[in-house]
């Protein structure tokens, strides 16, 4: 596996609005809505907790979830 890029800029709200979307429509993520503070309410399944992520977190955390798709993929090889 490749080594990991580090950022170099902080993430933008464009893209963690974009990352949302995507993980909402892949299903990845149960909801996620910005908030006017310029946080995320965040939810998994809808039976699980909401969770509030400050700024662009969801960046972070759609990095996580690619993280252990891939690993979880590697480990059934």
């Amino acid at each position: 596996m490749l080594p990991r890029k580090t950022r170099t800029t902080a993430p933008t709200a464009a893209e963690a609005d974009a990352w949302a979307e995507v993980l909402v429509r892949r299903r990845l993520l149960h909801t996620a809505l910005p908030v006017p503070t310029g946080q995320w309410l965040v939810q998994a399944t809808p039976a699980s907790p909401v969770r509030v992520l400050d700024g662009p977190a969801v960046v972070e955390l759609a990095a996580r979830i690619q993280l252990h798709a891939r690993t979880s993929k590697a480990r059934i090889r």
